[in-house]
Protein backbone atom coordinates (compact mmCIF):
# COMPACT_ATOMS: atom_id res chain seq x y z
CA UNK A 1 0.00 0.00 0.00
CA UNK A 2 3.01 2.12 1.25
CA UNK A 3 4.58 1.35 -2.20
CA UNK A 4 1.93 1.67 -4.32
CA UNK A 5 1.28 5.18 -2.90
CA UNK A 6 4.94 6.03 -3.59
CA UNK A 7 4.82 4.73 -7.22
CA UNK A 8 1.73 7.01 -7.63
CA UNK A 9 3.46 10.17 -6.39
CA UNK A 10 6.49 9.56 -8.28
CA UNK A 11 4.60 9.25 -11.45
CA UNK A 12 3.40 12.54 -10.18
CA UNK A 13 6.60 14.15 -10.39
CA UNK A 14 7.93 12.84 -13.39
CA UNK A 15 4.88 13.78 -15.40
CA UNK A 16 5.23 17.84 -14.03
CA UNK A 17 9.03 17.37 -14.68
CA UNK A 18 8.15 16.66 -18.41
CA UNK A 19 5.98 19.15 -18.55
CA UNK A 20 8.02 21.85 -17.42
CA UNK A 21 10.56 21.02 -19.96
CA UNK A 22 7.93 21.54 -22.64
CA UNK A 23 7.38 25.24 -21.25
CA UNK A 24 9.91 27.40 -22.38
CA UNK A 25 11.16 29.75 -19.58
CA UNK A 26 9.78 33.41 -19.83
CA UNK A 27 12.43 36.31 -19.27
CA UNK A 28 12.56 39.96 -19.92
CA UNK A 29 14.76 39.02 -22.95
CA UNK A 30 12.38 36.71 -25.06
CA UNK A 31 9.14 38.89 -24.22
CA UNK A 32 8.74 41.01 -27.42
CA UNK A 33 8.00 44.53 -27.16
CA UNK A 34 4.68 46.55 -29.13
CA UNK A 35 7.30 48.15 -30.68
CA UNK A 36 9.49 44.98 -31.08
CA UNK A 37 10.61 46.12 -35.11
CA UNK A 38 12.16 49.28 -33.77
CA UNK A 39 12.67 49.11 -29.50
CA UNK A 40 15.96 47.96 -28.58
CA UNK A 41 16.35 48.57 -24.58
CA UNK A 42 18.85 50.46 -23.57
CA UNK A 43 19.74 51.42 -27.22
CA UNK A 44 16.59 52.67 -28.18
CA UNK A 45 15.32 56.56 -28.58
CA UNK A 46 11.94 58.12 -28.01
CA UNK A 47 11.50 60.75 -30.80
CA UNK A 48 9.00 62.90 -33.06
CA UNK A 49 8.97 62.46 -36.25
CA UNK A 50 7.18 65.04 -38.41
CA UNK A 51 5.69 64.41 -41.69
CA UNK A 52 3.17 66.49 -43.67
CA UNK A 53 1.72 67.92 -40.28
CA UNK A 54 1.02 65.36 -38.73
CA UNK A 55 3.55 63.75 -35.38
CA UNK A 56 3.91 60.56 -34.93
CA UNK A 57 6.13 59.21 -31.70
CA UNK A 58 8.66 56.61 -32.64
CA UNK A 59 10.80 54.42 -30.63
CA UNK A 60 13.98 53.02 -32.69
CA UNK A 61 17.38 51.38 -31.82
CA UNK A 62 19.86 54.31 -32.34
CA UNK A 63 22.23 52.38 -33.54
CA UNK A 64 20.33 51.78 -36.75
CA UNK A 65 20.45 53.64 -39.77
CA UNK A 66 18.83 56.04 -41.60
CA UNK A 67 17.76 54.05 -44.48
CA UNK A 68 16.68 51.33 -41.84
CA UNK A 69 14.45 54.69 -40.32
CA UNK A 70 12.60 54.95 -43.95
CA UNK A 71 12.09 51.59 -44.23
CA UNK A 72 10.26 51.42 -40.74
CA UNK A 73 8.60 54.99 -41.78
CA UNK A 74 7.26 53.87 -45.50
CA UNK A 75 4.84 51.62 -43.76
CA UNK A 76 4.31 54.29 -41.30
CA UNK A 77 3.56 57.45 -43.62
CA UNK A 78 3.04 55.50 -46.65
CA UNK A 79 5.76 57.22 -48.90
CA UNK A 80 8.71 54.72 -50.56
CA UNK A 81 12.01 55.51 -48.64
CA UNK A 82 13.49 56.14 -51.77
CA UNK A 83 11.31 58.94 -52.05
CA UNK A 84 11.98 60.09 -48.16
CA UNK A 85 14.22 63.23 -47.12
CA UNK A 86 14.89 62.80 -43.57
CA UNK A 87 15.80 66.10 -41.86
CA UNK A 88 17.48 66.52 -38.75
CA UNK A 89 20.45 69.28 -38.53
CA UNK A 90 20.50 69.05 -42.29
CA UNK A 91 19.58 66.77 -45.08
CA UNK A 92 20.62 63.50 -43.35
CA UNK A 93 22.62 60.34 -45.34
CA UNK A 94 21.34 56.52 -45.48
CA UNK A 95 24.36 55.41 -43.97
CA UNK A 96 24.12 57.69 -40.33
CA UNK A 97 23.04 56.17 -37.69
CA UNK A 98 20.61 57.72 -34.93
CA UNK A 99 23.76 58.08 -32.73
CA UNK A 100 25.48 59.54 -35.47
CA UNK A 101 23.01 62.28 -35.67
CA UNK A 102 22.83 62.83 -31.76
CA UNK A 103 18.76 61.96 -32.13
CA UNK A 104 18.53 62.08 -28.48
CA UNK A 105 15.06 61.54 -26.19
CA UNK A 106 12.02 63.79 -27.21
CA UNK A 107 13.72 65.41 -30.74
CA UNK A 108 11.73 66.35 -33.94
CA UNK A 109 12.99 64.62 -37.46
CA UNK A 110 11.70 66.19 -40.12
CA UNK A 111 10.41 63.79 -42.82
CA UNK A 112 9.68 64.89 -46.38
CA UNK A 113 8.63 62.81 -49.75
CA UNK A 114 5.86 62.35 -52.21
CA UNK A 115 4.21 59.30 -52.94
CA UNK A 116 5.42 57.83 -55.67
CA UNK A 117 2.63 58.53 -58.55
CA UNK A 118 2.21 62.45 -57.23
CA UNK A 119 6.01 62.68 -58.00
CA UNK A 120 5.62 60.83 -61.50
CA UNK A 121 2.74 62.76 -62.27
CA UNK A 122 4.78 65.98 -61.95
CA UNK A 123 8.03 64.64 -63.42
CA UNK A 124 6.69 63.06 -66.45
CA UNK A 125 7.51 64.21 -69.69
CA UNK A 126 6.36 63.88 -73.88
CA UNK A 127 8.48 63.95 -76.56
CA UNK A 128 8.62 67.25 -77.09
CA UNK A 129 9.95 68.25 -73.44
CA UNK A 130 12.65 64.90 -74.01
CA UNK A 131 13.71 66.97 -77.93
CA UNK A 132 13.93 70.09 -75.83
CA UNK A 133 16.16 68.63 -73.50
CA UNK A 134 18.21 66.75 -75.77
CA UNK A 135 18.64 69.74 -77.89
CA UNK A 136 19.98 71.95 -74.79
CA UNK A 137 22.92 69.52 -74.72
CA UNK A 138 24.60 71.22 -77.72
CA UNK A 139 23.75 74.56 -76.46
CA UNK A 140 27.31 76.65 -75.23
CA UNK A 141 27.73 76.40 -71.47
CA UNK A 142 25.76 78.73 -69.49
CA UNK A 143 28.00 81.76 -68.45
CA UNK A 144 28.74 82.14 -72.73
CA UNK A 145 25.40 82.42 -73.47
CA UNK A 146 24.16 86.62 -73.70
CA UNK A 147 21.48 86.60 -71.39
CA UNK A 148 24.18 85.39 -68.70
CA UNK A 149 26.92 87.48 -69.87
CA UNK A 150 24.75 90.61 -68.90
CA UNK A 151 24.35 89.67 -64.93
CA UNK A 152 27.72 87.64 -64.84
CA UNK A 153 29.45 91.26 -66.04
CA UNK A 154 28.67 92.93 -62.90
CA UNK A 155 30.67 90.80 -61.10
CA UNK A 156 30.57 88.99 -57.84
CA UNK A 157 28.62 90.25 -55.53
CA UNK A 158 29.84 91.69 -52.46
CA UNK A 159 28.09 90.09 -49.85
CA UNK A 160 28.20 86.44 -51.60
CA UNK A 161 28.73 83.32 -49.47
CA UNK A 162 31.97 81.87 -49.21
CA UNK A 163 32.38 79.31 -52.60
CA UNK A 164 34.01 76.14 -52.09
CA UNK A 165 35.10 74.23 -55.64
CA UNK A 166 35.02 70.07 -55.49
CA UNK A 167 33.28 69.85 -52.35
CA UNK A 168 29.65 68.62 -51.30
CA UNK A 169 28.66 70.10 -47.88
CA UNK A 170 25.03 69.53 -47.12
CA UNK A 171 22.47 72.58 -47.15
CA UNK A 172 23.06 74.89 -44.07
CA UNK A 173 20.43 75.90 -41.91
CA UNK A 174 20.09 79.05 -42.82
CA UNK A 175 19.35 80.69 -46.01
CA UNK A 176 21.19 80.74 -48.72
CA UNK A 177 21.98 84.49 -49.72
CA UNK A 178 24.36 86.87 -51.75
CA UNK A 179 23.12 85.42 -55.19
CA UNK A 180 21.35 87.48 -58.22
CA UNK A 181 18.52 86.59 -60.43
CA UNK A 182 18.23 87.44 -64.34
CA UNK A 183 17.37 91.14 -63.94
CA UNK A 184 20.62 91.02 -61.24
CA UNK A 185 18.65 91.62 -58.31
CA UNK A 186 19.64 90.08 -55.14
CA UNK A 187 17.96 86.60 -54.27
CA UNK A 188 18.24 84.31 -51.44
CA UNK A 189 16.85 80.94 -51.34
CA UNK A 190 15.07 79.20 -48.33
CA UNK A 191 14.89 75.41 -48.03
CA UNK A 192 11.48 74.90 -46.01
CA UNK A 193 11.84 70.88 -46.35
CA UNK A 194 9.38 70.57 -43.84
CA UNK A 195 6.69 72.25 -45.70
CA UNK A 196 8.44 70.61 -48.87
CA UNK A 197 8.58 73.92 -50.22
CA UNK A 198 11.57 75.87 -51.60
CA UNK A 199 11.38 80.02 -50.47
CA UNK A 200 12.87 82.20 -53.25
CA UNK A 201 13.38 85.65 -51.97
CA UNK A 202 13.79 89.41 -53.57
CA UNK A 203 14.02 92.87 -51.96
CA UNK A 204 10.00 93.38 -52.91
CA UNK A 205 8.32 89.14 -52.54
CA UNK A 206 9.56 85.76 -51.11
CA UNK A 207 7.84 83.18 -53.90
CA UNK A 208 6.61 79.73 -51.86
CA UNK A 209 7.38 76.83 -54.40
CA UNK A 210 6.46 73.51 -54.18
CA UNK A 211 9.44 71.40 -54.29
CA UNK A 212 7.47 68.33 -55.98
CA UNK A 213 6.56 71.27 -58.92
CA UNK A 214 10.17 71.92 -60.05
CA UNK A 215 10.57 69.78 -63.00
CA UNK A 216 14.42 69.23 -62.94
CA UNK A 217 17.57 71.88 -61.93
CA UNK A 218 20.41 72.76 -64.17
CA UNK A 219 24.12 73.92 -63.46
CA UNK A 220 27.45 74.58 -64.48
CA UNK A 221 30.29 76.37 -63.00
CA UNK A 222 31.20 79.63 -64.08
CA UNK A 223 33.99 79.86 -65.72
CA UNK A 224 37.12 81.13 -64.22
CA UNK A 225 35.08 81.22 -60.91
CA UNK A 226 34.48 77.55 -60.57
CA UNK A 227 33.86 78.12 -57.11
CA UNK A 228 30.51 79.14 -58.02
CA UNK A 229 27.83 78.01 -60.22
CA UNK A 230 24.86 79.27 -62.49
CA UNK A 231 21.64 77.48 -61.37
CA UNK A 232 18.44 76.99 -63.01
CA UNK A 233 15.40 75.78 -61.55
CA UNK A 234 12.45 74.71 -64.53
CA UNK A 235 9.13 75.76 -62.70
CA UNK A 236 7.00 74.69 -66.02
CA UNK A 237 7.27 72.16 -69.41
CA UNK A 238 9.65 74.16 -71.18
CA UNK A 239 13.31 75.68 -70.91
CA UNK A 240 11.31 79.32 -70.49
CA UNK A 241 10.14 78.75 -67.34
CA UNK A 242 13.38 78.50 -65.71
CA UNK A 243 14.32 80.40 -62.47
CA UNK A 244 17.99 81.09 -62.83
CA UNK A 245 20.27 82.15 -59.97
CA UNK A 246 24.00 82.96 -60.01
CA UNK A 247 26.84 82.92 -58.03
CA UNK A 248 25.55 80.06 -56.10
CA UNK A 249 28.28 78.29 -53.51
CA UNK A 250 29.63 74.96 -55.48
CA UNK A 251 29.91 73.36 -52.23
CA UNK A 252 25.88 73.14 -51.83
CA UNK A 253 25.17 72.02 -55.74
CA UNK A 254 24.48 68.60 -54.81
CA UNK A 255 22.62 69.00 -51.67
CA UNK A 256 20.49 71.82 -53.21
CA UNK A 257 19.70 69.22 -56.26
CA UNK A 258 18.99 66.04 -53.54
CA UNK A 259 16.55 68.12 -51.05
CA UNK A 260 14.54 69.38 -53.94
CA UNK A 261 14.66 66.15 -56.62
CA UNK A 262 15.75 63.66 -54.21
CA UNK A 263 18.45 61.03 -54.95
CA UNK A 264 16.79 59.16 -57.12
CA UNK A 265 16.01 61.60 -59.58
CA UNK A 266 19.94 62.82 -60.05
Amino acid sequence: MDSSVAGESGDGGNKKSALSEKIPEISADNVASPNNASNDGCNSVDFIVVYNKNKYDITFNSNKTVKELKTYLQGLIGVPEDLQKVMFKGLAKDDQTLKDLDVKSGAKVMVVGSKRDQVLAVSSSGPQDVATEEKSVTKEPFCKQKMHLRVLEKGIPDDVMVGIRNTKDPLPSHPLSGMLNKTGGKVRLTFKLELDQLWIGTKDRTEKISMNSIKTIVSEPIEGHEEYHIMGFQLGSSEASRYWVYWVPAQYVDSIKSAILGTWML
